[in-house]
This record gives C-alpha cells, sequence and structure tokens, in this order.
C-alpha cells in the first residue's frame, strides 16, 4: 500500500525585525525570501560582490549572468532597430523628407516634462538639419491636453506642411483629421494608451498600440522620440543627406533631455529606460548644455545629479511654466543657446515653482479636511473624490497624489469652474487601475472626457454628476480597493548599524542604479537605534539623529512628515529606541560629504509579532 503523500513544509512568512504594524501601518517584510537569499549568495560568489549589493540585485530579479549587464547598462546593447516599432518606417521617411525639402514643421508637444525634453530634442533635430520649427505647447487651462482644432489651423495658417505631436495625438482623432484635411501630413510619436479608435495619420509611432510588438512598451515619449530620430538619421544616411557641412547630429549628446523626461514621467527604469537614464545622468554632471545647467544652478544642484533630483527638484520647475504661468517656458530653456537668457528662465520657472507650492498648499488642506469628513470615523470610503470651486486645475495632479499617500487610497482632485465644469486629475495604489474605471466612466455618460492609465488618470464632467461619480467609483473599484489596501507592505533591501553608513556604501548601493520606477531605491533598516534628536526643519521636514548600541550616530531627514504618521511619531518618541526604514543619500556641501539616512518608516522593537498570520 502506498503511503499518503506528505505536504512539503511551507515557509511561513515572517516580518522583518519582527514589525508586523508600524507608525505607518505597514507590514515590514524581507525582500528576499530563502530562493532569493540563495541567489544573492550565488550572485556573491560569481562576482565577488558586497553582500547587500548582491542582495539588492538579487531582490529585483537579476538573474546571476545578467548582472554585469545590469551594473552597467549600455545603449548599444539594449536599443533594438528602431524598425521594429509599428509605422516607424513611414514615420522615419516623412521627417526625413521634410528634412531634404526643407519644409515647415510643426511640433505640437504635452504641457508636462515630458512633451518639454520630447518637443526639444525634436526641435534641435529638426534645427540641425537647416529647419526652422513651429512649436506648439497647449495651454493646459485654455487647451488642455493634446492637439485641438483651433490650434491646428493657426499651425496650417503658418505654413506647416507636416505636423509631428509629441506626448499626445493617439486619442486626438477630430484635430488630426482636419490636419489632414487643410493638407497637412502627420506624424504621432506617443506612448499613451490607445483607445478604440485610432487617428488617421501617414504614422502613429506608438509602441503601445495593439498591433505593435517592438516591446518598448515601457518608454516615455521623450525615449521613443530618440528611438525614432535613430531611424530618421538612418534614412537620410541611406539618402546621403549628411555631409562635412551637415554632419550627422550626435543624438546620445542629447541624453540630459532624455534622462530628465523619462524620470518625471515615472517611466518604469528598466531595460533601454535604465539605459537612457544612466547616460544621461553622466552627460548632465558635465554641465556642458546651457538650459540643463541653468535649471540645476536655479534649483542649488551643486553635487552630481541622481535620478531623484530628476523627478524632485529639476522636474517639477520645468513643470511649473505648464501649471501655472507659459506652457512653452520649459521648451525654450531647454533650446536656448544664450547662458544669459537661460539663466532669466529658468528663474522664471523657479518663481513660477515657488507660487505652486503656495497654491498647492491651500488646495491641499481643503481637500485633505474634505476627505477626511467624507471617509468618517468608520473608514468605509475606498476612493476619495474632492472638488472646489477655489482650486487651479495646474495642481489638481499634485493635490490627488498627496491625498493618495496620505489616505492610502485612489483619490480624485477636480478643479470647478464658474460655469459648472470641472477637471480633475487622480491617482492610484498598486493594484487598482484607475483608467480602466474612468474610461468605462466616460462610456457611461458619467463623464464628458476622460483617460489614462492604472495609476493615473484625468477626467471632465459636468458639476451635478460630482455625486454619481463617486457612487459609481465606490461599486466599481471596492473590492480592488479592498484587496490592495488589506496588505500594506514595506520591502526591505538589508539591515545595517549607524557605523555602516558610509559615502562608500552609498556608492556601493548606487551601482544598482539609477533607482525610480521599476526599478526601487534600496530600503535599509537600522535595527534599535535610538532617537536622540528630531526637530522641524524647512517645508514640514523633520532633522533627525539616530545613534547605535555601540555610540555611533546617523544623521536623518523625513521629508513632508511633519503633521502626518511618520512625523508624529518621531516628536513622540524622542529618546525611544526605534527601528528606522530608509534609504540613502548622499549630502554634499562645501565640497564635503557625509551620508543621510532618508526615513520613510519606523517601529517600536515590539511593535507587533513576528509571524504573520
Amino acid at each position: 500500500m502506498t503511503p499518503p503523500a506528505t505536504a512539503l513544509p511551507i515557509e511561513v512568512p515572517q516580518a522583518f525585525l519582527g514589525v508586523a504594524r508600524s507608525f505607518t501601518d505597514k507590514l515590514w517584510r524581507d525582500r528576499l525570501d530563502g530562493r532569493g537569499a540563495a541567489q544573492a549568495l550565488a550572485i556573491v560568489q560569481r562576482h565577488r560582490l558586497p553582500e547587500l549589493l548582491a542582495r539588492v540585485l538579487a531582490g529585483r530579479g537579476i538573474d546571476i549572468e545578467a548582472v554585469p549587464d545590469f551594473l552597467d547598462p549600455t545603449i548599444r546593447k539594449l536599443l533594438p532597430d528602431p524598425f521594429t516599432v509599428t509605422e516607424m518606417e513611414a514615420a522615419a521617411k516623412r521627417i526625413a523628407d521634410a528634412a531634404a525639402k526643407g519644409e515647415k514643421v510643426a511640433i505640437f508637444g504635452d504641457y508636462d516634462v515630458d512633451g518639454a525634453t520630447s518637443a526639444a530634442l525634436l526641435a534641435w533635430h529638426l534645427r540641425h538639419c537647416g529647419l526652422d520649427p513651429l512649436i506648439h505647447i497647449p495651454d493646459r487651462i485654455f487647451e488642455g491636453y493634446g492637439p485641438n482644432t483651433e490650434a491646428v489651423q493657426s499651425l496650417a495658417a503658418k505654413g506647416a506642411t507636416l505636423l509631428v505631436t509629441v506626448d499626445c495625438g493617439t486619442t486626438s482623432i477630430e484635430p488630426l483629421a482636419e490636419a489632414k484635411r487643410l493638407g497637412m501630413s502627420v506624424v504621432v510619436i506617443d506612448h499613451h494608451q490607445c483607445g478604440l479608435d485610432l487617428p488617421e495619420v501617414d504614422a502613429l509611432v506608438n509602441p503601445n498600440r495593439p498591433d505593435d510588438l517592438s516591446g518598448l512598451g515601457h518608454l516615455a515619449a521623450v525615449g521613443l522620440v530618440l528611438v525614432t530620430l535613430v531611424a530618421v538619421n538612418r534614412e537620410l544616411r541611406q539618402r546621403g543627406f549628411w555631409s562635412s557641412e551637415m554632419p550627422e547630429p550626435d543624438l546620445l549628446g542629447m541624453l540630459h533631455h532624455v534622462a530628465l523626461g523619462t524620470v518625471a514621467d515615472v517611466a518604469p527604469l528598466i531595460g533601454l529606460n535604465r539605459a537612457f537614464v544612466a547616460k544621461g545622468l553622466i552627460a548632465m554632471r558635465r554641465r556642458d548644455h546651457i538650459g540643463h545647467t541653468a535649471l540645476m544652478d536655479v534649483a542649488r544642484l551643486n553635487g552630481p545629479p541622481e535620478a531623484w533630483h530628476l523627478g524632485f527638484m529639476l522636474g517639477p520647475r520645468v513643470n511649473a511654466g505648464g501649471r501655472i504661468g507659459r506652457a512653452d517656458l520649459g521648451v525654450r530653456l531647454l533650446l536656448e543657446a544664450d547662458s544669459v537668457e537661460a539663466a532669466r528662465i529658468a528663474a522664471e520657472l523657479d518663481r513660477l515653482n515657488n507660487e505652486r507650492r503656495v497654491i498647492e498648499q491651500a488646495a491641499e488642506a481643503q481637500a485633505e479636511a474634505e476627505a477626511l469628513a467624507s471617509i468618517g470615523l468608520e473608514d468605509k470610503l475606498g476612493v476619495i473624490v474632492t472638488a472646489s470651486e477655489g482650486w487651479h486645475p495646474g495642481v489638481v495632479g499634485l493635490v490627488a497624489s498627496r491625498l493618495k499617500e496620505k489616505f492610502s487610497r485612489p483619490a480624485f482632485a477636480i478643479a470647478l469652474e464658474p460655469g459648472g465644469i470641472g477637471t480633475g486629475s487622480g491617482r492610484s495604489i498598486a493594484g487598482v487601475d484607475l483608467g480602466k474605471a474612468v474610461r468605462q466612466a466616460v462610456a457611461d455618460g458619467i463623464l464628458l472626457k476622460g483617460g489614462g492609465h492604472a495609476m493615473a488618470a484625468g477626467v471632465t464632467l459636468r458639476k451635478e454628476k460630482l455625486a454619481e461619480f463617486r457612487a459609481y467609483l465606490e461599486t466599481a473599484l471596492a473590492q480592488d480597493v479592498a484587496e490592495a489596501r488589506h496588505v500594506n507592505e514595506l520591502y526591505i533591501d538589508g539591515a545595517v548599524s549607524a557605523r555602516a553608513v558610509t559615502p562608500e556604501l552609498a556608492t556601493t548601493l548606487n551601482r544598482a542604479g539609477p533607482f525610480g520606477s521599476g526599478n526601487p531605491e534600496p530600503v535599509l533598516a537600522l535595527p534599535a537605534h535610538q532617537l536622540v534628536f528630531a526637530d522641524e526643519v524647512g517645508q514640514a521636514h523633520l532633522r533627525l539623529r539616530f545613534k547605535a548600541g555601540d555610540g555611533a550616530i546617523v544623521n536623518g531627514i523625513a521629508f513632508r512628515s511633519v503633521g502626518q504618521k511618520l512625523g508624529n511619531a518621531l516628536l513622540a518618541n524622542r529618546g525611544q529606541q526605534m527601528h528606522v526604514a530608509g534609504s540613502l543619500s548622499v549630502d554634499r556641501y562645501q565640497g564635503a560629504e557625509r551620508v543621510q539616512f532618508r526615513v520613510v518608516d519606523v517601529a517600536l522593537p515590539d511593535q507587533g509579532p513576528s509571524v504573520i498570520r
């Protein structure tokens, strides 16, 4: 008789350092399970790397054989044949025709950083070819997103024979049909999700269209523009266009633009995007581009830029023009050849960014109060929808993002016009597809317009439809939100002590960068360190100091934590021992380097059981 099968032992997941519920209500989890730990050990043995770096690589699923290429991503190895992208050949030929014939080309971009860098990159290339392109960046409030009929007619009246849209156009059926009626050729270079219908244009270059098999759907628009220009260069080379008088432009010399647009658009830093950003950061460190240098100067970025500088310091300043000022300021800065004028434009963007902060903070405070009232004591609300007639449409996306972060659920912020029309933005949490829900709301007649992707969406609706929109979201997303919020985990890459937090460790871990969406920054834990100092600094930040058992000290910072769960916990537990989770950053001041710990979460050593059941 065959004995009954014996069940294999199940590995019960353990909470890292026993933290089942931190002060921000997170479960700390070791990023590596048993198999991952074995992978890390194999990486150490094969490549002679430090253990912590090997853990970071294993935690991101890097195969042992792929480690060298991951640590040194190269565009040469990762850039595919551009003509694998659907309709790339038609796009390259049409743009090459315009260059060869000296046509008037119009570039229609988006008002965000990806749109600005895309337009600047394409304009730089066309200028190199001897053209003088028209550039149109729409006003966020008066024109909205994407091509519109009036702007298309204006560009045609100025003599444009080719319209190239960048970071927009995929869903602009009527405006692009008008461009064709007016006799213009149209090339769309975009990465946004497609609707049921595609515009009838000469070429639609979008790796996210249903019939595209290129595998480049993760690219930001600016990365896709660069790939397109690789194809254009090849086409013009075959035609004998390049010469000693007209040398082929060095596209890799413009990786500043690609890095900035990719990071600011929160494109996943995987594959070709990682190579673009890694090499783009190296280019930016040379400070040989007038516009980017002016931007770094006004942001007071003195040391070598890292990916997070692009996302949190440079990108918001370029965005500020499109949010509350002149939409074309970002493109003008990136194309400016005069350092004095570039400094003036950068200063204006910096001023607008400061103004944007004030506007955003006022709207954020009002939105938080409205959200708290809606959520109530029972905390049953799955999706937050806030709206006001006093909000600037340029900051609603930022407000929605803050609400999502604070309340750990999808959130919308909607600016209502006096005429009763609201325009807003939504931000989601992992596991909840906001774009799909919004597209269905449009189909159901709840919204006038709407679209987006899983993590972000834009909406336009009538004020009287607000209640119906709220009810629809609660019904459509309740289960997804409940499941997504049930497990709120923080993955830890490893534990270190204060004495190990050195510039050398930061340099070692940065070999796995650049970090961002798709390649998260390593999160480390300081076990049982005493909080010996905590005080407010800047705009709602906390300056911190932690001491290990051996007396070693590490400085820390908790950004935007005052008034939040994290900040409240830190201020209430001065002098206490606590487990601290965060990442490393190098603080450079007057030529000296020191490492600080960017704190993202804390827990008391006895905060929760160690086994999750």
